[in-house]
């Protein structure tokens, strides 16, 4: 018997996973433990190995498409059985779209004068499959006559007013017209009743090229780890009602520090100890103190986790990736040195696990390495807050009533403020600038 192939759950907060290549194709027989496809979720690329062996029967998606979890992609089982020809959650779909039409048809056989076609909170009359025919052809319901009790719309229904409205253009042409965002309608066709040809798309763009007068720009599709980066930022800047605080660090104090710690931690690790490990470890410390800092929100509870997890962001290709340092109060500069570096690597390598990836309570942004003195950063949902840092510069400043120049970095603490109010925060990032202005208190 077939067996189904599902696409995984990887970590708590995944919903959907991005098709991002198979390795195998229909028909390739595949063994227990053989890579079978790879996805991206939660900004990881991971290959997911085949827990059945047989042939490759079926594979219902391709590759950018973005697949709900536990969705049935594909299935494998033994050469010449029969699987259903779309994934088996379309399937109970047009059955249920059947059976709704079978009730309406007993509707339709008692009289009724009741011909609206929208229920009474105002949402249009449809099966489930005239919704996902719409859906798919991209419709507005409410532009489509219903045949049904009612005004009820059927499937076909949706199917007679695509074909009616359908604009008549090659593949080739369709894929031109939508690398470069072109409204098709807006293309006259020369081909055979009127169907758009790739010569068509061509005319259109030198004509629009040449009213302008300007080189036709390069177009990238938002997809992949872009993609995923932009609907997690979209979604954190809707939800999350952010408040940011800044302050002055003066670094003089940990810049000694580091400088005499620099040799002992290379010996040790064979990594050179950063600012960033230096920041790391006092954001730990300071948290253990402050924990409504370190907390997370999920749905309409406040949870204040016992680890302190800090999530460090790394910028890798086309996108940021978040890893997890798990325990970071509990670790040491050397141990925070090597685990730091380690990650970063395999960050920009494609190469974490879901376990690092996974668990932060707290993030830090850190664009010290640019021309950067301050920014405001976004929340990394379900946490609560982020701490954005920029580059330590020689600035004058007041000490003692007289001006003296000094290494100053700017941090800036992006908070929840459903989760924290604008107190505790600034309490919490006034703390952690003393810490960092007395830096050896973490070391005892």
């Amino acid at each position: 018997m077939a067996k189904e192939i599902f696409m995984p759950k990887l970590s708590s907060t995944m919903e959907v996973g991005t098709l991002l290549q198979w390795f195998k194709e229909e028909g390739d027989s595949v063994e227990v433990g053989e890579a079978l496809f790879e996805i991206m979720t939660d900004k990881i690329n991971i290959e997911v190995e085949s827990y059945e062996e047989g042939i490759l029967l079926k594979r219902y998606f391709d590759v950018d498409d973005e697949v709900p979890i536990n969705t049935v992609i594909g299935y494998i089982g033994e050469a010449d059985e029969e699987v259903p020809d779309t994934p088996p959650s379309q399937a109970e779909e047009e059955e249920e779209a059947e059976t709704s039409e079978q009730e309406e048809a007993v509707v339709a056989s008692s009289p009724s004068s009741d011909q609206e076609e929208t229920d009474a909170n105002g949402k249009v009359r449809a099966t489930p499959a005239a919704r996902k025919a719409a859906r798919d052809n991209d419709l507005e319901l409410r532009n489509v006559s219903g045949s049904g009790p009612k005004g009820r719309i059927h499937k076909q229904d949706v199917l007679d007013y695509t074909k009616e409205n359908e604009v008549l253009i090659t593949p080739l042409a369709e894929k031109m017209a939508k690398d470069h965002g072109l409204d098709i309608s807006a293309i006259k066709g020369t081909g055979v009743r009127g169907k758009i040809e790739k010569q068509d798309v061509e005319s259109y763009l030198a004509s629009q090229t040449a009213s302008t007068g300007a080189e036709e720009p390069e177009r990238v599709k938002l997809k992949g780890l872009r993609k995923a980066v932009a609907d997690k930022m979209l979604e954190s800047a809707r939800s999350i009602p952010h408040v940011t605080l800044t302050t002055e660090v003066d670094m003089t104090t940990v810049m000694n520090m580091r400088k005499q710690l620099l040799p002992a931690v290379e010996e040790q690790t064979g990594f050179r100890l950063s600012f960033t490990e230096i920041i790391i470890k006092a954001v730990a410390y300071t948290l253990t103190k402050y924990p409504t800092i370190n907390a997370s929100l999920i749905g309409d509870e406040i949870v204040l986790n016992k680890h302190v997890n800090i999530g460090l962001a790394v910028a890798v290709e086309n996108g940021l990736i978040v890893p997890s340092i798990h325990d970071a109060d509990k670790k040491g500069l050397a141990e925070l040195t090597e685990v730091s570096k380690t990650l970063g690597m395999k960050a920009r390598d494609s190469k974490l696990t879901p376990a690092e990836m996974t668990g932060s309570t707290f993030t830090i942004s850190n664009l010290g390495m640019y021309a950067i003195d301050g920014f405001t950063p976004i929340i990394n949902p379900p946490e609560t807050a982020i701490l954005g840092v920029g580059r330590i510069n020689e600035k004058p400043v007041v000490v003692d009533k007289a001006i003296e120049i000094k290494p100053m970095m700017v941090l800036s603490l992006s908070f929840d403020h459903r989760a924290i109010d604008g107190a505790p925060a600034a309490e919490f990032l006034t703390a952690l600038k003393e810490t960092l202005e007395n830096p050896f208190s973490i070391l005892v």
